[in-house]
Order: C-alpha cells, then sequence, then structure tokens
C-alpha cells in the first residue's frame, strides 16, 4: 500500500531512525505503525549486536555532582569516531548515565546494564557502537569532593578533601588532570610494591648498560626508585598552579588532606587496531556496515 510522507515522519520522531528504514518498515507492516515500530525494534538489536564487535576508543566523559559537594561521579561513555561524540543525543546520552551513576553509585558494568536498551537504540540510531565503560564515584563523610572536566570532555578527576573548600578541591582535581607525569597515588607510601619492583627492574637493565661498578649501578638504580616515587606521589608533585609548591605544602598551609582521587581519561587503555581506510570503504560500497 501506498505511505505517506507524514506516516514516515511520525515513525521517524517516534523512533529516531532514518527515513528510509521507516518508509520499508512501513511498507513491511502494510502502514500499520505499531508493528512497524516492533519490526524495527528487531531490526535495531540485530544491528547493535553487529556493530559491538567493532572498537570504540573515542567518546566522552560525564562528571555530576551533588548540590552539597559531598558526593560525585565521572563515568565514560564511548563511541567509535570523535565526531560522533559530538552528536547531540550521544551527549545526552553521557550525561543521563553520569546523572545515574551520581544517584546509585554505580559502577561501570551496573550502569551498562541498566543503560542496555537505550544503548542499542542510539547505536541504530548514529550508526557506531557504543559503550558505557566505567565509573568513578566518590563521597565524603565530612569535607566536600573536588572535581574538574576538562573542557573537550576528555580527561577529568575526582578528589576527596578533608576539609570543605570548593576552590581547594577544584584546583587538586584540575591538577590530578593536568598534570605530567600523572600522579598515581596520594602519598609514596600507597604505591603498590609491583609497580616499584617492575620501575626497579627497569632502571637495572638500564643502570647496567652504563658499564659501571655494581655497587654504583645500585645507587643509580634507588636514586630513580626515588625520583619515580615523588614523580607519580600526588603530595610530592610542584602544584599545577605554581611550580614552586608542592602539593603536600598547599595543602599543609590550608589544614587540608587529600583522602583519594580517581582520574578518567577517554579511551585510555583501550587497544585500537590499524584498519585500512580503503578497504572499510569498499566493503561498505558492496553492502557492508
Amino acid at each position: 500500500m501506498p505511505i505517506s510522507a507524514k506516516q514516515v515522519k511520525e515513525l521517524r520522531d517516534r523512533t529516531g531512525l532514518g527515513m528510509m528504514d521507516c518508509k520499508a518498515a512501513l511498507q513491511e507492516a502494510d502502514g500499520d505503525l505499531e508493528q512497524a515500530i516492533d519490526a524495527l525494534r528487531r531490526k535495531s538489536a540485530l544491528k547493535a549486536a553487529k556493530k559491538a564487535s567493532r572498537t570504540a576508543a573515542q567518546g566522552l566523559l560525564g562528571l555530576k555532582v551533588a548540590a552539597d559537594g559531598k558526593r560525585a561521579a565521572l563515568v565514560e561513555v564511548n563511541i567509535e569516531t570523535d565526531f560522533a561524540a559530538r552528536n547531540p543525543k550521544f551527549v545526552a546520552f553521557v550525561d543521563r548515565v553520569a546523572a545515574a551513576a551520581l544517584e546509585a553509585g554505580a559502577d561501570g558494568a551496573e550502569l551498562a546494564n541498566s543503560f542496555a536498551e537505550e544503548r542499542e537504540a542510539l547505536v541504530q540510531e548514529i550508526g557506531e557502537n557504543i559503550n558505557v565503560r566505567r565509573a568513578e564515584t566518590l563521597v565524603a563523610e565530612t569535607g566536600c569532593i573536588g572535581s574538574y572536566l576538562h573542557n573537550d570532555g576528555r580527561k577529568g578527576a575526582l578528589v576527596e578533601l578533608s576539609i570543605d573548600d570548593a576552590e581547594l578541591g577544584r584546583d587538586l582535581a584540575m591538577h590530578i588532570t593536568a598534570h605530567d607525569p600523572t600522579p598515581l597515588v596520594v602519598r609514596s607510601a600507597d604505591l603498590d610494591a609491583s609497580v616499584i619492583a617492575k620501575e626497579r627492574e627497569i632502571f637495572t637493565a638500564q643502570a647496567a648498560d652504563s658499564g659501571k661498578p655494581p655497587n654504583i649501578v645500585e645507587k643509580i638504580v634507588e636514586g630513580r626508585v626515588r625520583k619515580f616515587l615523588a614523580e607519580v606521589s600526588l603530595i610530592d608533585q610542584a602544584f599545577i598552579k605554581d611550580g614552586e609548591l608542592k602539593v603536600g605544602k598547599l595543602l599543609g598551609a590550608k589544614g587540608a588532606e587529600t583522602r583519594r582521587f580517581a582520574r578518567l581519561e577517554v579511551g585510555e587503555g583501550i587497544a585500537v587496531a590499524e584498519e585500512d581506510f580503503a578497504a572499510e570503504v569498499a566493503a561498505q560500497a558492496a553492502g557492508g556496515s
């Protein structure tokens, strides 16, 4: 039966899917809107499943902070391309995931499960794989949670302070986000022994190549280990807004302590395979997706 433009528009408004998909679904359903919606939902799930194997290493972080400043959530949601990460519907989705994390204190797996249906629909609409990857939620019984999200939405941090000082909290979260090298722990004593052992092994191999006597090599290695610990310990780092001031001194002057922090960066740790763009275009031209 003939399908009108009005019918196609109504189906598109309700599903957010493409005009041609909507028209084809209405034709298959003989113009029945509800049957067309059911058919599109089934196809959307299939297409979303096919796209799930594709690497999503771009995306955005979402940040939500409670009104009293004592609770905050930072989430990472991935998508395949930076262009799609700017899609308003993807941005809104990230915001909803962050709000849910703040409310429930859920981790990445729990959030992924609770947003599974919405994610599938968005995958179908945008045409790229989407993953709710991880979430960090910090709660302060006393003091406050400082937060910072870089303006590109790709790096951010949360930090728990022992005092209620929103400005200091934001400054420290900004430091954790932007400092190079990235702080790994609040203080060097908090660093896992296996991490130190790995660094010591690397430094030992490097120093051994120098040809120096074993006792000198040992001193070189220990010096490098101490330097490494200072570089990755938050309180031992030079404050990013004042290179002459250590973070530990800044906190001491304020009568504050940093209890813990969390830092996220989009795509961190995701292995991205090299792809043949020409081959991908050819496959799509042949009917692939």
